[in-house]
């Protein structure tokens, strides 16, 4: 990193968010180049960024919209816009064909909770954006745009970009609000801890390719919400970068990204849309719904493995002539099934089961990400920036699952994943190749699961900002539906794991009294 940064941030005082320029103007990097700050580690938090009085027809909307409206719970009292420290090596980059299908989802938007900071909201804020911008230097991608070239390849523009950094303010609120055990999320609160609700990824044309939230609550608890655009980065990446930022306010080294195109990167075929507001969600994003995470102990993940694998085993034994045995092996599904295999067929069957509308010939599907990083051959880079990912689908019927027990369908799960290797993915994007399409997100038959996020990634671990190990993750409204699920780890690093559940109202209820659903779930514990 260059030990002599340029400056970087610009402040606006602000109650609302507002839009913000789709480029960087020179007076905008010459205002910023008045605010200077050096490279020691950790970094200080007595430099406060300057804030410029609002503009007069922004007081008097100002005005206008609280006349009229009730004031906000949690409040946006400031906004910077926040520039990458040195200038990108990067130049352009394509969007391959793995990048390509998010551009109609919402932007990912995901968060962490800390325990209070110990500073004035002045000094944290100031803190958090100068490590911010460190950051963006290593990962400049996420401070440019996204521009389709005349030859429809649509790349992003890493040169003379910035960033949204919001710091708000809850005062009425604590923690206990928000983490509530044995409750549903309580998403009128949660959906204002992070900007650009549902946006989505095609946007990055004209807002930012991420945005940022700081929230102090009244107890002084701090939440730091991020919200990346889908078609940039994964869960692998968005989580990097997370580490990365925290990382860097600890005056730690980071693990630069590897921008290489180089999963299938090379390929020529484009995304072509129709009019210029690109493509919309596939899925109604007004549905209702209710939204709970469901804690499964590190004890209740050992359980489920073990029972899974246990009635495996018992199922091939009683099949006539070792059937079972052979198709497994035939399709490479022999192996342990993991902990996460057999939380995933439990999370199948239970919500199945209360799914009354279904049909007992209905076919259910389970939808999970796979990365593929490690999957091809050869092997990509760990650390690649972007979607390396592919959704993998695994299918049975309503009376299968009903006839059947946890370890049928955790095998089911198990061998779709170990199927999914070098020849599979590049099949797949070779498929896609021949007939472009956005990814289908959604549950149009109302029969479907689909799992995002993992337990793997490092949501605690890396993500501690000088303060303290954050308290619990939470998400904002994007990317949810009937259906959707989010894998968290848990709070404390024991293998235990936070599962985010989307259902219609009436299916979580049933779903709340299933006694054998309900034996593997655990009270959370206190943060």
């Amino acid at each position: 990193m260059n030990p002599d940064p340029s400056p970087c941030l610009y402040n606006v005082s602000t109650t609302e968010r507002c839009p913000t320029p789709s480029c960087v103007t020179p007076s905008l990097r010459a205002r910023a180049a008045a605010t200077t700050h050096s490279m020691a580690p950790p970094i200080s938090a007595d430099v406060v960024v300057e804030a410029a009085p609002a503009p007069a027809s922004m007081a008097v909307l100002n005005q206008m919209v609280c006349a009229s409206a009730p004031a906000p719970i949690i409040t946006v009292v400031s906004k910077q816009l926040v520039l990458p420290e040195g200038a990108s090596p990067v130049g352009d980059l394509k969007l391959p064909v793995s990048d390509m299908p998010m551009l109609s989802c919402h932007y990912i938007q995901k968060g962490l909770f800390f325990p209070p900071a110990g500073m004035p909201n002045a000094r944290l804020v100031s803190s958090l954006a100068l490590s911010l911008s460190r950051a963006l230097g290593v990962f400049p991608a996420l401070a440019g745009r996204l521009v389709t070239l005349p030859d429809d390849r649509i790349v992003i523009r890493c040169d003379d970009g910035a960033v949204e950094f919001y710091h708000a303010v809850a005062p009425a609120l604590s923690l206990a609000e928000f983490l509530v055990r044995d409750a549903d999320v309580p998403t009128r609160l949660t959906k204002d801890l992070f900007p650009m609700d549902r946006t989505v990824s095609y946007e990055g044309h004209r807002r930012p390719l991420t945005s940022f939230q700081v929230t102090v609550l009244g107890d002084g608890a701090v939440f730091v919400g991020l919200v990346a655009n889908h078609a940039v980065v994964d869960g692998t990446s968005f989580w990097h970068f997370f580490n990365t930022w925290a990382g860097l306010c600890r005056g730690e080294p980071v693990q630069p990204p590897d921008f290489s195109r180089n999963f299938f990167g090379g390929s020529t075929a484009v995304l072509r849309f129709s009019g210029r507001d690109g493509p919309a969600v596939t899925f109604d994003a007004s549905a209702p719904l209710r939204e709970r995470v469901i804690h499964f102990s590190a004890a209740s993940i050992r359980g489920l493995k073990a029972a899974a694998n246990r009635c495996r085993k018992t199922n091939e034994d009683d099949e006539v002539n070792g059937k079972l045995v052979h198709d497994l092996k035939v399709q490479g599904g022999c192996g342990e099934i993991s902990s996460f295999q057999s939380m995933c067929a439990h999370m199948w069957r239970a919500v199945t089961r209360a799914r009354l509308q279904l049909a007992a010939d209905a076919t259910t599907t389970f939808r999970m990400a796979v990365n593929c990083r490690h999957r091809l051959r050869p092997k990509i880079s760990p650390v690649y920036f972007g979607n390396a990912i592919q959704s993998v689908a695994t299918t049975a019927t309503v009376s299968e699952l009903a006839s059947h027990d946890l370890g049928w369908a955790a095998a089911k799960l198990h061998t779709t994943v170990v199927a999914h290797e070098d020849g599979a993915i590049r099949q797949a994007a070779a498929d896609w190749e021949a007939a472009p399409r956005c990814f289908p997100l959604g549950n149009p038959d109302g029969a479907a699961l689909t799992m995002g996020s993992s337990p793997r990634f490092p949501m605690y671990d890396g993500n501690d900002f000088g303060w303290g190990r954050a308290l619990a993750v939470r998400s904002g409204r994007a990317n949810k539906f009937d259906g959707k699920m989010s894998a968290f780890p848990g709070q404390a690093g024991d293998g235990s794991v936070d599962v985010e559940v989307c259902l219609a109202p009436d299916t979580m209820g049933r779903l709340l009294c299933d006694d054998e659903f309900l034996q593997f779930v655990s009270h959370a514990p206190s943060p």
